[in-house]
């Protein structure tokens, strides 16, 4: 029995050992970079990130066999801002249970060493309407003073006919806090839509209202006459009905957003204008095709879009490609520090966490310089050469 129990208990070490060595393990920059961005070598959270307290009755007289207790799937989505000089995450954590939920990690430099706070995030329920499944939250510090979490919230479609259990509604579900720690939950968004995804509050008073970037679609999967990037406005965000909500940004035949196009974080504000990161969606052979893309809108009407570039910004290369979801790249968070650098903080294929380094300088000048999309392979062809004429005597 002692034996055993020894056994045990250095298998318990081992893990700790493990887990270890990986939260602290050093994040290195890739070199081949298109000069945009750079990524990094080794994702930065993933299902193997998850505490061991979290996992493992470490008790070994109620778990004597050292036996995980609650599994974990994926660490995916995260909205992301800059916490008393530390860079956090709010991490989807995915159970093997299917349930998603949040969870705090930070890190001292945005790039390595991220380490979840001792407990998940609590959010509060609607009463009478919980939420069944929560994920993807946008993190936003408005000019209120409040840090507003927006949120995917899913539940089963209540005319659902009998028997069918994957009919659901999504909607826009709304928290705020001071802390990270202590959440209020405020209603679900009401639109006209019959369901909302991808929602983001921006940053700052636009008329003394709030501004949310919106995605409207008829049902849970189809978007029917939605799927483009919306904005609207709602005057108390403890009652948020949004009005005159409009698509400044739409889906387009043979483009990266044919099929979905929705914004990931909320904007970031360049003496230029504001920087938007989004996901664009296409149909494929293989199935549905997630990539990142970026545009700009005015810095004084946010509803103007001034600057369209071509194509996506960032897809899913190598090991990125594979996962849950392969084939996927998604982001709904990026954190601008003092001195203009920019994290990027993105997932892949539904399964785990990366971040991206790149500046606003960088980003700006891709934005406004890179060529537009005409929409035709002629005029991709014409691009091509205009910059080949350009480059004649210095190649």
């Amino acid at each position: 029995m002692e034996t055993q129990l020894n056994l045990k208990a250095h298998k318990l070490e081992n893990l700790t050992a493990t887990y270890n060595e990986l939260i602290s393990r050093k994040n290195e920059p890739v070199s081949d970079s298109n000069g945009i961005y750079t990524r990094y070598k080794n994702p930065i959270v993933t299902a193997k990130h998850i505490p061991l307290h979290w996992r493992f009755d470490l008790n070994p007289e109620t778990n004597p066999n050292a036996l995980e207790r609650i599994g974990y799937n994926a660490t995916l989505n995260s909205g992301a801002m800059k916490w008393q000089g530390n860079y956090i995450i709010c991490v989807r954590v995915e159970g093997n249970d299917r349930k998603s939920f949040f969870a705090i990690a930070e890190s001292p430099n945005g790039i390595d060493n991220f380490k979840f706070w001792d407990k998940p995030c609590v959010i509060p329920q609607i009463e009478g309407n919980p939420d069944t499944n929560v994920y993807d939250m946008r993190l936003i510090e408005h000019e209120d003073g409040w840090i507003y979490g927006i949120f995917c919230t899913e539940r089963k479609d209540p005319n659902a006919p009998k028997g069918d259990t994957s009919m659901a509604v999504a909607n826009a579900g709304i928290v705020r806090t001071k802390d990270l720690v202590n959440w209020e939950r405020l209603p679900d968004l009401e639109s006209k839509a019959g369901q909302q995804r991808n929602v983001a509050l921006h940053p700052e008073f636009v008329n003394g209202k709030y501004a949310l970037y919106t995605r409207p679609q008829d049902g849970f999967i189809s978007v029917g006459s939605g799927g483009g990037i919306g904005l609207g406005y709602v005057d108390d965000m403890t009652n948020p009905i949004v009005d005159n909500e409009t698509i400044i940004y739409d889906r387009e035949y043979h483009t990266v957003y044919e099929l979905k196009n929705g914004l990931g974080p909320a904007p970031i504000k360049t003496n230029k204008g504001w920087l938007h990161l989004a996901h664009g969606v296409r149909n494929t052979a293989a199935g549905l095709r997630y990539t990142l893309y970026m545009f700009m809108t005015d810095l004084n009407d946010i509803s103007k879009v001034t600057h369209k570039p071509a194509g996506h910004f960032m897809a899913p290369i190598g090991s990125e490609r594979l996962g849950d979801v392969s084939n996927v790249l998604f982001a709904n968070g990026w954190v601008k520090d003092d001195d203009d650098t920019i994290f990027i903080y993105y997932a892949s294929s539904d399964t785990r966490m990366h971040v991206a380094l790149s500046s606003v300088e960088q980003l700006v000048d891709y934005v406004m310089n890179s060529p537009v999309d005409k929409h035709t392979s002629y005029d991709s062809v014409q691009n091509i050469i205009n910059l080949i004429d350009k480059n004649k005597g210095l190649y």
